[in-house]
């Protein structure tokens, strides 16, 4: 697919298949062929070509037919200048190869932004006039089919880049009011994407029949803020056809080993789909969906290979192989849910419309700039935040002198030219741009550094203030001080990869703590002093007993609805907070719900018998105390230390990057090679069993005891001071990798023993 920073090509096995595939819907939909007259046919991301060029040499188009099509009905759009010089050369070459005769140049190509054609601006159309007579042309046409290989970009990743998307208010319009306005989901900012918004442009432009051809990112297919789209694309086409390419390389474990190759190689770590849309007023049936998944295990040889054997829609109806999908109430095509799932109570409503477990939730803290907010030495943190803070004042100095008299939206309009972006300085985001637009200037404040955890079983220095955290959501009510005592479950965040799961902190979450950290606290503070222009999160430890109110996060009502499911039992607001963990790790719960799962927050059923609710909390209270004191439990004795026969000093456990014994595919896990000094045999396999977060708990312990230096900032991250300096103890990293063998080992005997599902 096309990406933000430059073009991947496109095989040309996955365009030949579009390409059949359209001319097989044409002719079965429409009784025309890709030659006819009046079949314009448009590339509106063409890249260098390959889907024009591919075209040309197909055959789908007669011979005698050829040079009318080429004049007149082929057309192409490319915003990129190289590529568009490229594709015009490849296009005009290729035609040359099929027709000889004199050399024909290819009219229907533009320089264009394909988006913005249809806005009230275009600047590459104002600076290239010449140009303007054929997007003219092109705009007036009856475009009856599309294909092609739209860009992905979900929006900016980098705010020191200063490279925001552009703006396309029309198309932008037509997305809210079609797939936004359709969506149940909070955040929709992911339906912005390029691909979407090629998505809609593509079915605006053919308007009321035609046939569309796209391979894409395939998230669509299952994310949740993607549910107004799959409705609105039932709705619009008459039949849909999706071929599921998978190979999306963000998930891990055996999922990741299913997913395998994409076939865009390294070109893209997304999931892919070749999606086939067509609308014929005409048809007999509207909304069809047809599904096939191309299957697990497959290398992008395989890929390739099978795509090519299929050769179009109709290889893959004639092998048996499309699976008609019928939508769900939730707008669900894949993985639908278990309805009723909706009988149980939700963990936690923001919107209000229904009873909850919890009061109020949050997600974890996101910085935007870990690099420089997050340090395994509490002293680093604070060299780096205040190094960072000083100038970012800087900057604002420099501001104010550069542009005295500015203000407002003028003056936020000349931020992003006039910044140093250097990140060996500074990382910029979206809301300290805002805070120089207002001319505001900070101090290092001492007290915003707290312990935090950052990753599964993995703590870090965190500089926690709501100037230099990007969002900090609601983790001020659940942690307001750095002395407030609390428990938070955290569970996958909704649409995530990872899969479903759980664990529990007594300190601040990052957001990635948990896949998309949702995080459910036993108590929330209430604020008895207005804090909300003070700098820092944290009130000095003289106020902080007195500056908030503690209560319980669990609701009356959640109380009372599980009470009323067990008349004479005496149950308190911190059993339904133990049973909620203890639930959330039963296998049969996840396996029975895994859809809902991904799709919805975890909704809570009372088991029929009160024994079983006694023995969900008791598991889920000892669950707690595991995961919670995973560096105070004893470390597994079953393990060898391996040094060699020498006595090793303090400085011979330095850690910078751990590894298991064994190479590439005959890894072996029962070896973790610590140092070049220390080796660690004899680790069940079974510890590698229990999965949080995506990956085993020993893993993350593998990935995170390391020294990492940030490539672009040059902070280096030395997990041994968070071992010296913190614990005081340099043999930290060999012994939290032998308490968490502990604490993976007992969590499945827990996890093991837990009551069948019975509600």
């Amino acid at each position: 697919m096309t990406e933000r920073l430059g073009i991947v090509y496109t095989p040309v096995e996955v365009v030949d298949f579009i390409l059949h595939s359209v001319a097989h819907l044409l002719q079965a939909e429409f009784g025309q062929t890709l030659g006819s007259q009046g079949v314009h046919i448009l590339d509106p991301f063409t890249g260098t070509g390959t889907f024009i060029t591919r075209l040309l040499q197909s055959g789908l188009i007669d011979p005698a037919q050829l040079p009318h099509k080429y004049r007149h009905e082929i057309h192409a759009n490319e915003i990129v200048l190289l590529a568009y010089y490229i594709a015009a050369i490849n296009i005009e070459a290729t035609y040359h190869e099929q027709v000889g005769g004199e050399y024909v140049p290819f009219e229907g190509i533009c320089l264009t932004d394909t988006f913005q054609m249809d806005e009230k601006d275009d600047l590459v159309d104002a600076l290239l006039v010449d140009n303007s007579a054929r997007r003219k042309r092109q705009k007036r046409l009856d475009i009856r089919v599309i294909v092609g290989n739209p860009p992905y970009s979900v929006g900016q990743g980098d705010a020191n880049a200063n490279n925001q998307n552009v703006p396309y208010p029309k198309l932008d319009e037509s997305i809210r009011s079609t797939y936004a306005a359709r969506s149940k989901a909070t955040l929709k900012n992911a339906l912005y994407d390029s691909y979407i918004r090629a998505i809609r442009w593509a079915s605006n432009r053919i308007g009321e029949a035609g046939v569309i051809g796209y391979v894409t990112n395939a998230g669509w297919l299952d994310a949740n803020t993607a549910d107004g789209l799959r409705q609105c694309l039932a709705e619009e086409f008459s039949s849909i056809h999706v071929f599921h390419l998978r190979g999306n390389a963000r998930t891990s474990g055996e999922t990741r080993r299913k997913e395998k190759d994409n076939v865009f190689g390294m070109g893209s770590r997304a999931p892919v789909a070749i999606t086939l849309l067509v609308k014929n007023p005409a048809a007999a049936e509207h909304g069809v969906i047809r599904f096939h998944d191309i299957g697990d295990y497959l290398s992008r040889e395989d890929k390739l290979a099978a795509i090519d054997a299929y050769a179009s829609i109709d290889g893959i109806g004639k092998a048996g192989g499309w699976q008609t999908i019928t939508p769900d109430a939730h707008g669900d095509w894949l993985r639908q849910r278990d309805d009723s799932f909706g009988q149980f109570m939700v963990l936690g409503d923001k919107k209000g419309g229904s009873p909850a477990i919890f009061g109020n939730y949050s997600g974890g803290v996101k910085t935007n700039r870990d690099a420089w907010c997050y340090n395994a030495s509490r002293q680093a943190l604070a060299d780096n935040m205040t190094s960072m803070i000083a100038f970012y004042n800087g900057e604002v100095q420099r501001f104010d002198a550069a542009h005295p008299g500015l203000d407002g939206k003028a003056r936020a309009a000349k931020v992003d030219g006039f910044i140093d972006t250097n990140p060996r300085e500074i990382s910029w985001s979206a809301n300290l741009k805002q805070e120089l637009a207002k001319g505001r200037r900070f101090d290092f404040e001492p007290g915003c550094l707290v312990p935090s955890l950052y990753r599964p079983f993995t703590k870090q220095w965190l500089y926690f203030n709501r100037r230099f955290n990007e969002r900090v959501l609601q983790i001020p009510r659940i942690f307001p001080h750095s002395e407030a005592e609390n428990r938070v479950i955290c569970l996958t965040g909704l649409g995530e990869a990872a899969g479903f799961s759980c664990l529990m902190s007594a300190s601040i979450p990052n957001f990635h703590f948990v896949a998309g950290s949702q995080c459910f606290p036993l108590y929330l503070y209430d604020e008895a002093v207005d804090e909300s222009e003070a700098g820092g999160l944290f009130a000095p430890p003289s106020g902080a007993a007195t500056g908030h109110t503690r209560r319980d996060a669990i609701t009356d009502a959640g109380l009372a609805h599980f009470q009323s499911a067990y008349p004479g039992e005496s149950l308190t607001k911190e059993d339904l907070f133990y049973y909620v963990y203890g639930l959330l790790h039963s296998p049969d719960y996840r396996a029975r719900y895994a859809d809902n799962l991904a799709k919805e927050l975890p909704r809570i059923p009372a088991v029929k018998q009160a024994a079983d609710f006694r023995a969900f909390a008791k598991a889920g209270r000892a669950l707690a105390e595991l995961h919670l004191h995973y560096d105070n439990v004893p470390m597994y004795a079953g393990a060898a230390i391996d040094t060699g026969g020498k006595k090793l000093a303090d400085a011979d456990y330095r850690v910078e990057k751990m590894c298991y014994g064994g190479k590439g595919r005959e890894k072996d896990k029962t070896t973790l090679i610590y140092n070049d000094h220390l080796t660690v045999r004899g680790i069940p396999l079974d510890a590698y069993d229990y999965v949080v977060n995506g990956k085993s708990a020993l893993d993350w312990i593998v990935e995170r005891q390391r020294v990492e230096p940030d490539k672009d900032s040059g902070i280096v991250n030395d997990a041994n001071a968070w071992a010296i300096d913190t614990m005081h103890n340099p043999q930290y990293p060999l012994e939290l990798f032998l308490r968490v063998i502990t604490v993976s080992l007992e969590t499945q005997k827990i996890v093991n023993a837990l009551p069948a599902l019975d509600i």
